[in-house]
């Protein structure tokens, strides 16, 4: 028997479609239902690594975590990953597939709607409810030709549809009415009911809001969900770093101060989540020399292109004064592509990412990086070879990148990718242990060595649990979703009682 479905469609994205998609997903299995998500296209490069080492946008790995089962690529077969404005790197079936331009991106819709389909046919013959996510809006009306993950995905599965709106963004009426009516016949039969996320205040005053919206549209307002705050839980692209760079404030001086620079293509960008939970330190998303100032330490995330950043830091004066800061005995930090811009040099000869066989790196340690034509995605676990007092610990993370660094000063150990026994070692260190880095995504999530590294710093916070932090924070967001919707209206239009 095929599972039940329910799809939830924004009126634009960034309105919550994931968190909402991630509660409801935790409700369902706390109801002790086989529950999993599924998004047929998603666009970020905030990605996850499954299992097998298949690679799918983090929020579906989120998703799947809140109904306790492993990540598949069943649950995002397509995953579209912004290299320039113009250019992705296209992920199918949680593998590299194809680098292509925008325009012939949708040239290739029947290739990727056959692995839609099969990927969603799939997920409802193994559970008893799957939950779809849309992506930006069902009413981009020039896009709808190729459309492989809104409406055309509700018609395939014959799937209920709700409609959220974000409150807190302004014009809440104009968003859901504008694209109730934008829809096709079709499709508005499948519109099943209204949210509205993000509401902040006293909800009494919205009663006439929902009344109105019933009204114009004769479709019921499921519920009104408060602006959450607090939650330790991963966004699923940028824009969060794109709005904390614009503002950015200085840290207290009773406060650890910690900058990530906010490079154009940064990606898994939730890697410091951890770090900004701690009581008493902040962390600032720099994007100019000018807002780096004296922080306690600074790092270099991950980023889709390391090359085109690595200009992009040269261009701002970012590099010179992250140069400046090390020789001035500053803490720098490099997670995969800023630990591949930390080295001496980056080679390029297949020109994966660029027309240049090679560039300088920062200097900054002791290693050389050469761009391979296949990437690496593992989940591992390491040992810890010399870190603070850390040495002979294990921790776990997850690879995606596409070169390998050669380095002398080496201080993990890889003894684990995809449930694989390896011996492969892995990061740099410079000799004064200030400059260091690494390919391993996550390595905050590790509290030993997050508390460690802070410690370091002159962090003196109390030891928290980053593991209880995630699963409060799921309870937290589940909790609010169930208290506000009319939980038996949609298990009616669910199940259809």
């Amino acid at each position: 028997m095929k599972a039940k479905t329910l799809m939830i469609q924004g009126s634009s994205s960034s309105v919550g479609k994931s968190l909402l998609v991630t509660a409801l997903c935790r409700i369902f299995a706390r109801r002790r239902l086989k529950v999993a998500p599924f998004k047929a296209q998603n666009m970020s490069n905030n990605a996850a690594v499954c299992p097998d080492g298949s690679e799918i946008g983090r929020a579906q790995a989120l998703q799947a975590t809140a109904s306790g089962i492993a990540p598949t690529a069943d649950m995002n077969p397509v995953l579209i990953k912004p290299e320039a404005d113009a250019r992705s790197q296209i992920i199918l079936m949680g593998r590299q597939w194809q680098t292509l331009e925008a325009k012939t991106y949708y040239e290739k819709k029947e290739i990727l709607w056959e692995r839609v389909t099969q990927s969603l046919d799939r997920l409802r013959q193994a559970y008893e409810l799957v939950i779809i996510e849309g992506a930006g809006s069902p009413a981009e009306l020039n896009l709808k030709r190729g459309d492989i993950v809104n409406m055309a995905v509700a018609r395939y599965a014959g799937s209920p549809v709700l409609l959220v709106g974000d409150i807190d963004r302004g014009g809440v009426f104009a968003q859901l009415l504008g694209t109730l009516w934008l829809l096709d016949a079709e499709e508005r039969d499948l519109l099943r009911g209204f949210v509205v996320n993000k509401f902040r205040g006293d909800l009494s005053l919205f009663h006439d809001g929902v009344e109105i919206l019933e009204q114009k549209s004769g479709i019921p307002v499921l519920g009104v969900i408060p602006y959450l705050r607090g939650l330790s839980l991963p966004d699923e692209d940028a824009v969060s770093v794109e709005v904390a760079s614009r503002a950015a404030q200085p840290a207290s001086t009773s406060q650890t101060d910690i900058a990530v620079l906010a490079l154009p293509r940064i990606a898994n960008f939730d890697d410091f989540d951890p770090l900004r939970a701690e009581p008493g330190v902040h962390i600032r998303h720099v994007d100019s020399a000018s807002q780096l100032g004296e922080p306690h330490a600074v790092i270099i995330p991950g980023t889709k292109s390391t090359i085109a950043d690595l200009e992009w830091l040269r261009q701002t004066g970012l590099a010179d004064a992250v140069i400046k800061f090390a020789q001035n005995g500053g803490v720098v930090v490099g997670i995969c592509g800023g630990y591949q811009m930390l080295g001496q040099a980056i080679h390029d000869p297949f020109q994966v990412e660029s027309k240049n066989d090679s560039v300088d790196g920062l200097g900054l340690l002791l290693v050389s990086t050469t761009f391979a034509k296949k990437k690496a995605t593992y989940q591992v676990q390491a040992k810890i070879l010399n870190f603070e007092s850390l040495a002979g610990q294990m921790i776990q993370g997850y690879e995606i990148h596409m070169g390998e660094t050669e380095s002398q000063t080496q201080w993990l150990e890889i003894t684990s990718r995809n449930g694989e026994g390896v011996k492969v070692l892995d990061g740099s260190v410079s000799s004064d242990g200030k400059v260091w880095g690494c390919y391993l995504h996550g390595l905050f999530h590790n509290d030993s060595l997050r508390h460690a590294w802070l410690k370091s710093l002159g962090w003196q916070g109390d030891v928290t649990s980053q593991s209880a932090r995630f699963d409060e924070s799921l309870e937290k967001l589940a909790d609010a979703v169930e208290s506000a919707l009319n939980m038996s209206l949609l298990e009616n239009i669910i199940w259809g009682r």
